[in-house]
């Protein structure tokens, strides 16, 4: 006999008509159980009981700090604390320079334009890493010095240009038309596909995210919407939750590989799910997930699946013709229902472009905003921002027609034969290992015992160069452009021996990166690092 055969129905309806308040109250509490255990479940089923707890523990140990902030003598000697590392943060940026002068209100003469340019080339030659000889890793996606100076022009040209008036500049809506399908087409798109620039990755991922909400809330009625991600995805994505606010759920990835753990993500789709994402490839690692398995998951849930292909951009279409193995990540997989790809990074184009690109246009019109009721008149626009910048536009349009195809290619393999070469030489260095599996222009690494990875970082930096710390795990990675290629070589002498530096003296680097990263690592009140990385932004604009 079934459980629900054996309940005494009869009986509860009796009560119910006897106690209905208290009815209530009983269904009340036995829903709020039942959620709380199927969310309970749901989170075990995607993260296991060592996360589970660990993010307890975290949540449990944060809670009480976060209390301590508030009594008035702890909590302020704390805030003092935090105080310093914002104030030392900002000493080390807004650093004053001998007969600089500061602009805090527009100049009450017009300025000359030497007077102008000579200020503007002084603060373009500040003291910084040295980017132009290969130094700092990704930053400057550099075609070279001549198609810099074509795009320079292309930029000159269209200056004043604006999308958002097609009427008044019918030339620069036919050329980023062109920008869009080039980049459908590099990746596969049908006749049936489209697309839009945006100001950058991260606002195609927002529009992306976007598009997918709005259609699951019209197509399905889904109310409280959500999206799934591997933590790897990109930082993209949590901002859009946070400003859409939408759930998300973010999935673990493989240890060894650094793929998304495919069970996991399945595991934590549910039916207000609207979108899952995978990357080409990601950011942390220069690793791609198992893309086909992701549209097989997409198409079996009937919900979206957007491919982030920011990073990737025009290195993952050549990888097979440059003689690498092959990575499909575009609509060949048809599962997938929009794809990010920026072509300010390896399309070499000036900073500010980006195309977002969808499977048909029914999905595309979920991004557009539309007003008709304006007394201003009939407003739409396809993106975030209103009035956009033409001239990037043009200049991405250039950069695309000056490279062709055998130039991206050729490119391809330099800047993928650059990371395969710094990889084999750290896998030589017993100190240090690859962290998951590599297949763009990224290779991220970590370290063993003695040797500390962040005291590595700050070697490296004591040597000029600029590498990108990672966290869980811990690691530093390089992203090679076309600047890294003819310095592959010092890269490796110097990793050598900032190695051999860290090991020779072990606890000589428990302030500077290490200190900053082990902290983040281990605080479980993570608003305490949000309000440090909070002044950091501050100081951006410290005049």
């Amino acid at each position: 006999m079934s459980t629900l055969a054996r309940v005494d129905w009869q009986r509860m309806a009796s009560f119910a008509v006897a106690n209905p308040r208290q009815a209530l109250i009983n269904t009340a509490v036995a829903y709020f159980i039942f959620r709380q255990v199927t969310k309970g479940i749901k989170t075990m089923s995607v993260y296991g009981l060592q996360k589970v707890l660990t993010h307890l523990w975290r949540a449990v140990a944060g809670g009480l700090i976060r209390t301590v902030r508030k009594a008035p003598g702890t909590g302020a000697v704390l805030q003092r604390s935090i105080d310093k590392v914002v104030k030392d943060i900002e000493k080390s940026m807004n650093v004053d320079l001998p007969g600089e002068t500061k602009y805090e209100t527009i100049p009450s003469q017009p300025m000359t334009d030497e007077e102008i340019l000579a200020i503007l080339k002084r603060r373009q030659d500040e003291p910084g890493i040295d980017w132009k000889n290969g130094r700092a890793s990704g930053s400057v996606y550099h075609g070279g010095e001549e198609l810099a100076r074509l795009t320079n022009e292309a930029y000159a040209m269209f200056n004043l240009t604006n999308p958002l008036h097609p009427g008044v500049f019918p030339g620069l809506r036919r050329i980023e038309a062109e920008v869009v399908r080039m980049v459908l087409n590099l990746y596969n798109g049908t006749a049936e596909c489209c697309g839009t620039t945006t100001s950058g990755g991260t606002e195609s991922i927002i529009m992306a995210v976007r598009a997918h909400v709005v259609w699951g809330r019209k197509t399905r009625g889904i109310e409280k919407p959500n999206i799934v991600i591997p933590i790897t995805a990109h930082a993209a994505f949590n901002k859009a939750a946070e400003y859409f606010d939408i759930g998300i759920t973010v999935v673990p990835v493989d240890p060894k590989t650094q793929r998304v753990n495919v069970k996991a993500m399945k595991r934590a789709i549910d039916s207000d799910t609207v979108l899952i994402v995978g990357s080409s490839a990601t950011y942390p690692h220069g690793v791609c997930d198992d893309l086909a398995a992701l549209s097989d998951l997409a198409l079996q849930k009937k919900i979206g699946f957007h491919v982030d292909s920011c990073l990737g951009s025009f290195i993952m279409p050549f990888l097979k013709e440059a003689g690498f193995p092959e990575v499909v990540c575009d609509f060949r997989l048809p599962g997938v229902t929009s794809i990010s790809c920026d072509t300010h990074k390896y399309g070499f184009a000036p900073k500010g472009t980006s195309v977002v690109m969808y499977a048909n246009k029914h999905l595309r019109h979920n991004q557009y905003f539309t007003i008709s009721t304006w007394p201003g008149g009939i407003y739409a626009s396809p993106t975030i921002a209103g009035s956009r910048c033409g001239a990037v536009i043009a200049s991405c349009w250039a950069a695309m027609a000056k490279m062709g195809r055998e130039g991206y290619l050729q490119e391809c393999k330099n800047i993928v034969g650059c990371r395969v070469k710094l990889q084999h030489a750290i896998e030589q260095i017993p100190e240090l290992f690859i962290v998951g599996e590599p297949t763009s222009s990224v290779v991220a690494f970590s370290s063993r015992w003695p040797v500390d990875i962040y005291g590595v970082q700050d070697e490296m930096k004591n040597r000029g160069w600029e590498l990108n710390p990672m966290q869980d795990p811990p690691a530093l990675h390089i992203a090679c452009t076309r600047l890294t290629v003819p310095v592959a070589h010092e890269f490796i002498r110097d990793i050598n021996e900032s190695v051999a530096a860290v090991k020779a003296n072990p606890d000589g680097y428990n302030h500077g990166s290490k200190a900053i990263y082990g902290f983040a690592a281990t605080v479980p009140d993570t608003t305490i690092v949000d309000e440090v990385a909070q002044g950091f932004i501050d100081t951006l604009y410290a005049v």
